[in-house]
């Protein structure tokens, strides 16, 4: 049975068509004030693949997030058809809310097409059944929490990708380390075999935690004064995966100066298999 989490996910998924390329997408009841990066970029990279044939498979996109999203209204997105090629496909999407743009993505579809292959290997990390799971690794440190009977009920809330990270998550020990971590992923529950939709799952998934990695050498928390919100976003898409199976997603950050991190990740299959990059910048920026 696929948990009520993961259903609500790919709900959020099936956009409405509201006219030729127009698209309208909800956002899930959230005590956050703004939408989630990686729910606009999957809602967005499901409206321009709608306008694409079905042999096209996306393999990159590159994106902006504009404003802050209002999980209160709905996003309407409009799909720009830059180019139908027999090989390749653009498009641009821009999503709108209160008559503004607060996020827009490029992305690029190809058909198979045989060629050379090669990919850097995976790290060495223990098996995902190995690793403790978020609720685990909360229970250990369940003081930290003793007194925020909210920050309990959010960690222990149900959610559409299961993560089990494979260093101390930096929320629960905010110390100061190297700007690198690992964690595998799945969805929570058995997925459609639609190649599309296993895409926008790993695009979801992937700003959950990418940008945090350039907060590490810092000892920055979500408690110590810093503004921390994703600004681009960039995908690849190599080689093909389902996202209900585990995945390692191993993270670095070869820079922060200017309020700004980056951060670079790296997406494998179990069997070592390179199957997606990321790369993004954030804002890490002082209260003031």
């Amino acid at each position: 049975m696929m948990p009520s989490s993961l259903a609500a996910l790919l709900e959020l998924l099936d956009l409405e068509a509201l006219e030729v390329n127009l698209f309208r997408g909800l956002s899930p009841t959230t005590p956050h004030q703004r939408v989630f990066g990686g729910q606009v970029a999957a809602q967005a990279l499901v409206a321009a693949a709608r306008t694409v044939e079905a042999d096209h498979r996306v393999h990159s996109l590159h994106s902006y997030f504009l404003r802050p999203g209002d999980p209160t209204i709905p996003i309407i997105f409009e799909v720009d058809r830059i180019r139908d090629g027999r090989s390749f496909t653009t498009r641009r999407v821009v999503a709108i809310q209160h008559g503004k743009a607060i996020f827009n993505l490029s992305a690029s579809f190809q058909v198979e097409e045989p060629g050379p292959d090669h990919a850097m290997g995976m790290p060495e990390v223990p098996a995902p059944e190995t690793v403790p799971t978020v609720k685990e690794r909360v229970e250990a440190k369940i003081d930290k929490f003793s007194d925020d009977p909210d920050a309990l009920e959010w960690l222990e809330r149900s959610t559409p990708v299961e993560v089990r990270h494979v260093q101390e998550p930096h929320w629960l020990e905010p110390t100061r380390r190297e700007p690198t971590q690992d964690l595998w992923f799945r969805a929570a529950g058995t997925l459609p075999d639609d190649p599309l939709l296993h895409a926008c799952v790993v695009a979801y998934a992937s700003d959950m935690s990418l940008i945090d990695t350039a907060t590490l050498p810092h000892a920055i928390g979500y408690d110590t004064g810093f503004m921390i919100a994703s600004l681009d976003h960039a995908m690849w898409f190599h080689r093909e995966f389902r996202a209900d199976d585990w995945l390692l997603y191993h993270q670095v950050s070869p820079s922060a100066s200017g309020a700004r991190g980056l951060a670079e990740g790296y997406v494998f299959r179990q069997d070592g298999a390179l199957v997606v990059t990321v790369i993004q910048e954030g804002l890490i920026r002082p209260l003031r």
